[in-house]
């Protein structure tokens, strides 16, 4: 245990700073009864245009005269170059008016946003100075030990710069967020630490505070901070194209399980596998739905949280060999990568409404199927050449049950050839079995959605 953290604080404080934001709100002058949610007086006072009720549309439906208010929040960054670039959480500045940013000195200088990014929680502002700035650096959080000490540094609850110490208690968290990679840590992070810096004990910034688990608001020792080299990545791309330009595959996937990798022949059960190809970069380099991708860029894919990560780093355009298992072999394919900001904007689905019953209805692995039929496929909002097996029931003490299959689904493909008739699925169970495996692929298509499950064959 260190003796003393001082020599760390001393050092790297004066890069740390404090953030105040000011919104302009607007609030009803006179405010109607208060009813606790869902209550039917509610619903009432706000029928008959009660001052103070939420506006329903409803012709008396006025809020009445309205106050505009300043409203204040408080939040923690640092800086990163001599030049004045400050990180903080997005949704410490979101929605501001106003910025100011305090440091450890007293001095205060307003703020701009160059660059935010919700998915990540990441916002670079920039401060004018007449001086360089003392900044502080990234460090590398995949070198971070689960057991190494931690220092959290911000400005908690309101109180002012101030330090806390910990140690990081896991690593690869996921909260909510697609890029989600957090830290987390005992060191004591409250409401006002959002933002912050998390160093390690060479003064290098690994995360960045960013959210608690509590049930009463403060710490209670589970703290959340972003690691730093999802951070850093995208400091840099805000800083220089005030937005976020991630790689984008193209394809949807899903993680390979034990049964997964059985049914396939793979030896483990790394890499991620492909349900669906849309049209994007991914198709026309040839990548199939059931090919499960194990490299990417000369690395190693963990799983499909590893390949997003790595497909995000990678630079928009660039050409990268992506290296799949198919048909128990690897293929390696040239894949030049899109832009996922890009392909987010311009997608759109939709989503089939359901079927209940279908003539011919035969039964094999816990299912009642009947082949596809244009009757069906318009009830299922699907093309009228659609193909492929419709699960009409499922044996809730069948294999099928607990792999969560319900009617409604559409079994296109086994053991990766199209399957159009019970005989087709019968005979590529028959396969299975005869390889030696426990269980069949099946590829399964839920209101538009492909997904990859192993079922049992024994």
């Amino acid at each position: 245990m260190p003796d003393s953290f001082a020599g760390i604080v001393e050092r790297v404080s004066p890069a740390v700073v404090n953030i105040t934001t000011t919104a302009v709100v607007s609030r009803p002058t006179t405010r109607g009864p208060m009813f606790p949610e869902g209550s039917p007086f509610s619903d009432l006072f706000r029928d008959f245009g009660m001052p103070g009720m939420p506006d329903q549309g409803q012709p008396f439906g006025d809020q009445g005269p309205m106050s505009r208010e300043r409203s204040n929040a408080l939040g923690s960054g640092f800086v990163v170059s001599a030049e004045g670039l400050i990180v903080t959480n997005n949704h410490v500045i979101d929605g501001a008016d106003e910025i100011e940013v305090e440091f450890q000195s007293g001095a205060r200088l307003p703020a701009k946003v160059i660059g935010t990014d919700a998915t990540t929680d990441v916002a670079v502002l920039k401060v004018e100075a007449d001086n360089p700035l003392p900044f502080v650096t990234f460090g590398d959080s995949d070198q971070a030990r689960v057991g190494d000490w931690v220092l959290a540094l911000g400005n908690p609850l309101g109180q002012g710069f101030s330090a806390s110490s910990g140690i990081i208690s896991a690593k690869a968290r996921a909260l909510t967020g697609t890029y989600d990679d957090f830290i987390q840590t005992d060191a004591a992070i409250n409401r006002g630490n959002s933002g912050g810096p998390l160093f390690n004990l060479a003064g290098e910034v690994i995360g960045v505070n960013t959210a608690i688990l509590s049930p009463n608001g403060g710490s209670i020792g589970i703290g959340f901070s972003m690691a730093s080299n999802v951070v850093s990545k995208v400091v840099e791309q805000l800083n220089e194209f005030g937005e976020t330009r991630r790689g984008w595959l193209g394809v949807k996937i899903q993680d390979v399980t034990d049964d997964i990798a059985d049914s396939l022949g793979l030896e483990t059960r790394a890499g991620a596998l492909v349900t669906d190809v849309p049209a994007g970069p991914a198709a026309d380099a040839g990548v199939r739905a059931g090919d499960v991708i194990t490299q990417f860029a000369g690395g190693e894919v963990a799983d499909t949280r590893d390949l997003v990560r790595r497909v995000a780093d990678a630079p928009v355009g660039q050409a990268v060999d992506v290296v799949v298992m198919r048909e128990g072999k690897p293929v390696t394919l040239q894949i030049t990568l899109g832009r996922r900001e890009l392909a987010e904007a311009e997608a759109d689905g939709s989503a089939p409404q359901g079927a209940e019953g279908a003539p011919r209805a035969s039964e094999t692995l816990g299912l009642t199927l009947a082949p596809m039929t244009p009757e069906l496929a318009s009830r299922l909002d699907l093309p009228q050449n659609a193909t492929g097996l419709v699960v009409q029931d499922v044996d809730p003490e069948g294999p099928a049950a607990g792999k969560g299959l319900s009617a409604g689904d559409v079994i296109v493909e086994a053991g990766q050839q199209p399957v159009a008739t019970l005989s087709d699925l019968e005979a590529r169970v028959a396969e299975a079995k005869e390889a030696g495996r426990k269980s069949v692929l099946l590829l399964v298509r839920r209101e538009g959605e492909p997904r990859f499950l192993a079922l049992s064959v024994e």
